[in-house]
Parts: structure tokens; sequence; C-alpha cells
């Protein structure tokens, strides 16, 4: 039987293993999603951006990272589970602990498209506060801007 799972900050160790994860989920849930930077600058981007900018909670299970949380003032910015490991509870705690890191409200950008996603960030008490075509995204894929009030 596996270790409860863990949460932490994550280190600049991490990087590495945060875009497979990154890169693996995003592939696994969005096929659909035009990728619009090699795998390279994805790397660059959580080690040198994402690492630096963010508070980042790592989930850990026996010590391998499991998801990953990105979180400012005000604003989740990522939320990614391994395939292996959605539907376990994981995105739930990540969630909890953006939403203390992060205050109320809480806004996060999700594709239109990525129909599970929304409808986890519903059950957690987001709503649809803003619907865009995705001109001002890199992937121009439209999205919406979700909202938690704290309710």
């Amino acid at each position: 039987m596996s270790a409860e799972p863990v949460i932490r900050d994550a280190s600049p160790d991490d990087a590495d293993a945060l875009t497979a994860l990154f890169l693996a989920s995003r592939r696994q849930a969005m096929p659909w999603l035009r990728e619009v930077h090699s795998d390279a600058e994805t790397r660059w981007w959580i080690g040198n951006v994402m690492l630096h900018e963010l508070t980042v909670r790592v989930v850990t299970l026996d010590g391998v990272i499991a998801g990953f949380a990105g979180i400012q003032p005000g604003w989740l910015d990522q939320l990614y589970i391994a395939p292996a490991h959605q539907r376990a509870g994981l995105g739930t705690r990540l969630l909890e602990e953006a939403k203390r890191i992060g205050g109320t409200p809480l806004r996060l950008w999700a594709f239109q498209r990525n129909h599970p996603a929304r409808a986890f960030y519903r059950r957690h008490g987001f709503v649809d506060e803003a619907l865009t075509d995705g001109a001002e995204n890199e992937e121009r894929e439209p999205d919406v801007r979700m909202i938690w009030s704290g309710t």
C-alpha cells in the first residue's frame, strides 16, 4: 500500500519532474490543444519563470510528484495531476492549497473545451466569470475565466 499524499513546496530540483508531468497531463487531457512551445522551451519556462514567480505546491506519493499547483495572490495559474493519479482526490487537495494561499476571490483560466476541468472547478465552488474567443492566449483557443468567491 502506498503512503499518504504529502504536499510540499516545489524546489528548483523538481523542474524536470514538473515538466514531464505538465506535458503528459496536457497531452492526455487536451489532445486537441495546439502545442505552441517545444518540450525544451516548456522546461525552461517551468524552471526559470514558474518556479520563481509563483508559489508552486506539489503533491507526492511515495516521494514521486503526482501533481502540482502554481498560485499567486488571487489566481490559480496552474493545476495538473499526472494522468495515472487523476480522480484520486489529489487535485482537490491542491485546490484547497490554492484557495488558502491565493485568497478570496480566486480566479483561474480554463479552456472552454476542457469540460472535465471545468466540471471539477464547478464542484469546488467556481463559476464562469467571462468567456473569450481565445484571441488573448497563446494557443488561440476559446477559454473561460472562472472565479471562486469563498462561498
